[in-house]
């Protein structure tokens, strides 16, 4: 064990742990001031120790929250950019989940994984899907309560998203590399390099990972953000003239991305 020479209430713990903790993710960082260990036990092996504990932990927690990412990689590649990853970036929350919320702008950056530049909004894919696994619990929005609505009155409606629903845009076929590698199994080449915005929600107690038509992205945003429904069709035909408002509409049932609307008078 390794510990304080001296304690003297919450105030010399806090000065305590604010020295010992800076140099439990950084190697070269020196051994802090006023710690002792056992009697014939050696400060600096004693503090290693922590050391090797956190940053293995923290490593091991990017491994559960991205695990498709580790499988196309491979363990060796992964483990390896993640230590780089913890070295620069300290956990600010006590729960392990919330950590490497930017680990996918780590990888966009990181030179050794330039070769696979959708890597990073796989990674976005995979971080939305644990935030959406999170979320609270609330009924979804039925194809009964919208058929309700008189058809002069659906332009005026404002939805309120799910809080599961989540978008990622990617230039890559970024769905596809996602659900291909979530699941174990052998991995299918791939028929598209086309761009693919994912769309991730939980209509139930699974989350959901569908892959968005052309213009669905800016739709289902602008429907997100409190944009009444006729503006976000619009939107959405300006991204694509050949958008499909119907089929949108009831994916957006299928899928879970709402719970209520409201109606403007």
């Amino acid at each position: 064990m390794i510990g304080m020479s001296r304690t003297k209430g919450p105030a010399m713990v806090y000065e305590y742990a604010k020295a010992f903790s800076p140099g439990l993710i950084k190697p070269d960082y020196p051994v802090p001031e006023n710690i002792t260990a056992g009697a014939g036990k050696g400060v600096q092996k004693r503090y290693n120790v922590y050391r090797n504990n956190v940053t293995v932990s923290l490593i091991e927690a990017l491994v559960a929250i991205y695990p498709a990412v580790q499988r196309i990689t491979g363990s060796e590649f992964f483990r390896a950019m993640a230590r780089f990853y913890v070295r620069a970036t300290p956990p600010e929350s006590p729960l392990l989940f919330e950590y490497g919320r930017d680990f996918p702008a780590f990888i966009e950056s990181y030179e050794y994984a330039q070769s696979m530049p959708w890597l990073a909004d796989t990674a976005r894919i995979e971080r939305a899907w644990l935030d959406a696994y999170h979320a609270s619990d609330k009924p979804v929005l039925t194809a009964q309560e919208l058929a309700a609505v008189p058809a002069a009155a659906l332009a005026q409606l404002r939805f309120c998203a799910h809080p599961a629903t989540r978008i990622v845009r990617s230039m890559y076929p970024a769905v596809a590399i996602f659900v291909m590698n979530k699941r174990d199994g052998p991995v299918s080449p791939l028929k598209s390099g086309a761009a693919e915005d994912a769309l991730i929600t939980r209509p139930e107690q699974d989350v959901m990972v569908s892959h968005l038509p052309a213009g669905g992205a800016a739709f289902v945003l602008a429907l997100v953000e409190g944009m009444p429904l006729g503006m976000a069709a619009d939107t959405a035909f300006e991204h694509a003239p050949d958008f499909d408002l119907q089929a949108s509409l009831a994916q957006m049932i299928t899928t879970g991305v709402f719970t209520t609307f409201e109606m403007e008078i």
